[in-house]
């Protein structure tokens, strides 16, 4: 089964300095029908106006991805890491026992816009950890690329979940047919452009939610940008 989530239905909060599309219910968004989604918790559409950010705030258990699409993100955490990521960088912070971290956009005339990404551990009390990596745009292109999985497998970042994510650039003409594993779930997020997912369109902002499907199809890209997570039921 492929449920579609248009972007327009996601939550949407503007705080001035921030504004904030929300997938699943956080903050100040709360819609039962859409606390997450396998051990997908989190996925934020965030864009941060120049010279302003978020201060520093603490989290636990928790893997927490940060997926820049334009602009910097500059990163600070009491593990001492004190980081820039730009866009095709993919940064992952385990939470764990708990850490304090703020994110800063320091350009002027120029806003951040990202994803910021929650995965539920498979595990609770790990020892806080960082990675940061880079993924060339020939890596993605008319392709899934793995960024993120429990094993680092093919280079990706790796997180302390039962999850891995992928992401891919498709113009026309560049197309993949991927099988998928019976009882797991399968979310895709279109970060931008558009793409057809099993032969449903989606356009920026719209995810499709895959229960019980054999094979993920993805084709007939326009300056599609897409996010597929393989996730725990």
């Amino acid at each position: 089964m492929l449920t579609v989530r248009k972007s327009q239905d996601r939550g949407y909060a503007d705080h001035g300095w921030l504004q904030s599309f929300h997938s699943f219910s956080f903050a100040g968004y709360h819609d039962p029908r859409h606390m997450g989604f396998g051990n997908l918790r989190v996925i934020n559409e965030d864009r941060i106006a120049p010279g302003t950010g978020f201060g520093a705030h603490g989290h636990r258990d928790m893997e927490i991805i940060s997926y820049v699409l334009s602009g910097e993100l500059a990163h600070k955490d009491s593990m001492g890491n004190v980081v820039s990521i730009p866009p095709g960088e993919v940064q992952r912070m385990s939470a764990g026992t708990g850490v304090m971290h703020s994110e800063f956009n320091h350009a002027q005339g120029q806003t951040t816009h990202f994803l910021q990404i929650w995965i539920m551990p498979d595990r609770q009390g790990v020892e806080p950890g960082y990675e940061q990596k880079a993924f060339a745009e020939a890596e993605k292109r008319g392709r899934l690329r793995l960024v993120a999985s429990p094993d680092g497998a093919s280079g990706s970042v790796s997180i302390h979940a039962d999850a891995r994510m992928y992401a891919g650039l498709f113009d026309a003409g560049e197309a993949v047919d991927m099988p998928l594993e019976t009882g797991r779930k399968y979310y895709v997020h279109l970060v931008r452009g558009a793409l057809l997912v099993n032969g449903q369109r989606l356009v920026a902002g719209d995810a499709a939610l895959l229960v019980q499907e054999s094979r993920l199809a993805l084709g007939q890209g326009e300056g599609a940008e897409v996010l597929v997570f393989d996730l725990q039921p």
